[in-house]
């Protein structure tokens, strides 16, 4: 099969990903690969050049003779265009040029490195020509010539839609060109079914039937970014800052900026402002926060914001309405085709990886009786929906807020919308009145336990400001259990975690200490502080504390309160849950020091870095930022390491770098988890790679070490940290009510108000801390199960290794 990929409408960070995923993938399953240069534009254009023949010398000309010449990957090596698109001399008339051809094939090496770069390299452009019958027919008839008929599409909506057309048209088109004498009875025969498979592009993340869309995460990191400069300099003037943030039909930006960014207010089409007039009400809750001390103000803007009416809301209005009735010193920032821009984060770099090979597999198994599949995602599972289906619900969105029926509009988008929505009301509120009766309400205990990571405090932040709103007393237990047994407790307030989500690390301190170093002490602390709820953020050990404190419930009575875990973690080892707090920012610093790393190596030509990450037992972050990095290997402590894998690893180096052009080779990665092995560590395994790598390649090692803890927290993390922490809270009301409501002076918590809330498929899900054991692999500390587990699979496909040895 021949499968061509193109990029259509507007660039989003993560495009270049699908493409580099789809031409290996597609060579690795024994297909020809094509790109198509300039979006539907391409393909009406078509190829009026030839291909001229390229040939370069391998860097090891013995390499020809091994049995990795007779397969598929070397037969589709590189055909000498993938570094005209990546420096973008594409068509400059000096030298190899692709001016003439828009349809062009390439190898396995010509997207080498593609996924690091943001925007498209192979460029998009918005096609008239082929919106027009005659110019489908064109494109119909550049493919035949090709012999292509399998079409990958990356592109919003319009561009979906445009697929599927073509791809309802194209037996008609088929047979025109038939009758015009411009394709034979053979290629009619042999052509008569498109397939074609969709990705969407869009930085707005508009698309219904998933959760992302490719680019909407990198859009997020920019705005993100751009808020936590703003808030410095908003501070220190008083002042307030009014974004104006992309999202014409869709707010998703903008409300997950606001929760992430910690704004004060903000305006997004599905849900208008519901008071008329709007001003009263927005200058209402930003006079509140002024008047308890607040010295910043964000407002947040999507640009498609509209009253009830449908009157459109400008960020400049809004300054005006700020300036005028509050005397605010206001700002206007507009931030543009910045959000478009850079290179892609973590996120950006894997699900594209892991969409484009499903899209591969999708076209192999297509047939003419099944519908057009979009390729997308539900938390971390890569699914097909009909393309059609996810276009017709997108535009009902749109359709709803024309007529006004903004209800249906947010009904149309997916569940976790309308959370997100009440979870910015909830934090971003301040609210005047309780909002329960003194008889319900909570002394609630927040305790950070072990290794410090990202969306931790924003996880507090969410927990005190709904403790606040509902009545309750937030108690802040500095640094663990030791803090607990020194009596550091105390009262947060609402102004005093106004900044967190913004805040790497841990603001109330963190150590690995465990209740049973003094449990009695520990239940006598309980008890002094008159606690009615507990809630734990942590990884493995914060899983182990409420264990322990779960089985002293039989002994010590104040331990019977409900207790909730939030797993928080760069490990991402808490069993049963498929994502934790941290692993985000963490994969995210990682890419980001790999990217540095690789361009020292590749500046060197044939280096190969040994890179170290953390982890401990549990292999997540070496592996997923092995796929995000592009990383040759991966040592993680599931596999473990031995003398026969190491020997299969620097043969597929040798043979790899022998594959390479002569004098082009690249700098090349590889990820070894700290824990993979005791005897083969890092150092010995850089010192093997340069003793073996003889006149091929040199090898060095860099140990990332806790740099994989710091910084700060990515959007994900600050989203997702806010979404588990007020889940938890409603657990813990739950709970309490449940015992308040027992008969007798003693009162005994069932075994389900002690649980960890985990993340699997796209629900969360609670599971009782007893339950969780029979899960966890105690003295690795890590689950038994990981839906990661064949990424690695993945990864060294991508890298070649599984082809070559």
């Amino acid at each position: 099969m021949k499968i061509a990929v193109l990029t259509s409408g507007g660039d989003s960070a993560g495009m270049n990903a699908v493409v580099r995923a789809v031409v290996k993938i597609g060579i690795l399953r024994g297909c020809e690969t094509y790109i198509v240069r300039e979006g539907y534009e391409g393909l009406v254009r078509g190829n009026t050049q030839n291909y001229v023949p390229y040939s370069e010398p391998l860097a090891d000309p013995s390499v020809a003779a091994h049995g990795a010449a007779q397969t598929n990957l070397f037969e589709n090596l590189r055909f000498g265009d993938g570094s005209l698109l990546r420096d973008g001399t594409s068509d400059h008339p000096d030298g190899r040029s692709l001016k003439g051809r828009y349809i062009v094939r390439v190898g396995f090496d010509d997207v080498r490195g593609w996924f690091a770069e943001g925007g498209t390299l192979i460029g998009t452009a918005r096609s008239k020509a082929f919106r027009t019958p005659e110019g489908r027919l064109s494109a119909a008839y550049n493919l035949i010539k090709e012999g292509i008929d399998a079409i990958v599409v990356c592109g919003g909506d319009g561009s979906l839609t445009g697929a599927d057309i073509f791809r309802a048209e194209w037996p008609s088109l088929l047979e025109t060109l038939h009758a015009q004498g411009k394709i034979t009875p053979d290629q009619l025969a042999k052509h008569g079914h498109l397939r074609i498979v969709g990705l969407v592009g869009s930085i707005d993340n508009d698309m219904s039937m998933t959760d992302l869309t490719i680019g909407a995460p990198t859009a997020l990191h920019r705005i993100c970014e751009a808020i936590d400069n703003i808030n410095s300099t908003a501070a220190s003037h008083s002042r307030a800052f009014v974004l104006e943030v992309m999202g014409r039909h869709c707010g998703w930006l903008a409300l997950l900026a606001g929760v992430s960014g910690g704004a004060d207010f903000i305006f997004i089409p599905e849900c208008p402002p519901g008071e008329n007039p709007w001003e009263d009400h927005m200058c209402e809750t930003i006079k509140c926060h002024r008047q308890i001390g607040k010295r910043k103000t964000i407002v947040i803007v999507a640009e498609g914001a509209h009253d009830a009416n449908l009157e459109p809301i400008r960020a400049d209005y809004v300054k005006d309405v700020l300036t005028e009735r509050l005397g605010l010193d206001t700002r206007v920032t507009t931030l543009g085709h910045t959000q478009r821009g850079g290179k892609p984060c973590a996120l950006d770099r894997t699900l594209p990886t892991l969409q484009g090979a499903e899209a591969v597999n999708a076209l192999l198994e297509a047939t003419p009786d099944t519908p057009s599949y979009m390729i997308g995602v539900r938390e971390n599972k890569i699914t097909r929906v009909p393309l059609m289906e996810a276009v017709a619900m997108t535009k009902a969105v749109a359709d709803a807020i024309a007529e006004k029926d903004f209800a249906k509009a947010m009904s149309l988008r997916d569940p976790e919308f309308l959370q997100s929505l009440d979870n910015f009301l909830t934090t971003s509120t301040l609210y005047t009145e309780k909002q329960l009766p003194e008889e319900q309400r909570m002394r609630v205990a927040i305790m950070h336990i072990g290794a410090p990571a990202g969306g931790m405090n924003a996880a507090t932040r969410a927990a005190v400001r709904y403790c606040i709103k509902q009545g309750h007393t937030p108690l802040a237990v500095h640094n663990g259990f030791r803090g607990l047994l020194d009596d550091n407790v105390h009262e947060l307030s609402w102004l005093g975690v106004d900044g967190w989500t913004a805040r790497g690390g841990s603001e109330l301190g963190t150590n690995r200490t465990l209740p049973d170093a003094d449990l009695g002490a520990v239940a006598s602390r309980f008890q002094e502080h008159n606690l009615h709820a507990l809630m734990l953020i942590g990884g493995f050990e914060a899983f182990n504390a409420l264990l322990i404190l779960d089985n002293g419930r039989k002994l010590y009575p104040s331990f019977n309160i409900p207790m909730v875990h939030l797993p928080a973690t760069i490990s991402n080892n808490v069993p049963m849950t498929e994502f934790s707090l941290g692993s985000d920012t963490s994969l995210n610093a990682l890419v980001d020091a790999c990217d540095s790393i690789k361009q020292s190596a590749s500046a060197s030509r044939n280096r190969v870095f040994v890179v170290e990450t953390q982890g401990g037992k549990c292999g997540y972050i070496a592996t997923m930022g092995a796929l995000a990095t592009g990383a040759s290997l991966v040592y993680t402590p599931e596999q473990g390491m031995d003398l026969d894998l190491l020997r299969d690893d620097v043969k597929f180096l040798k043979l790899r770098y022998g594959l390479d052009a002569k004098g082009k080779s690249e700098g090349r990665l590889v990820i070894r988890n700290e824990c993979a092995s005791t005897v083969y560590t890092t150092d010995v395994i850089t010192k093997m790679l340069k003793e073996e790598g003889g006149n091929l390649f040199d090898s060095r090692s860099a140990s990332l070490g806790h740099t994989l803890q710091g910084g700060v927290p990515s959007p994900m993390d600050r989203a997702r940290a806010t979404r588990l922490s007020l889940r938890c809270m409603l657990f813990l009301e739950e709970h309490h009510a449940q015992l308040q409501a027992q008969r007798g002076r003693v009162k005994v918590a069932p075994g389900d108000s002690a649980a960890v809330i985990t993340i699997q498929g796209s629900a969360l899900e609670w599971v009782p801390v007893q339950a969780m054991v029979q899960h966890a692999d105690m003295k690795h500390r890590r689950g038994k199960e990981m839906w990661w587990a064949g990424i690695k699979d993945l990864e060294e496909a991508l890298s070649g290794r599984s082809t070559l040895v």
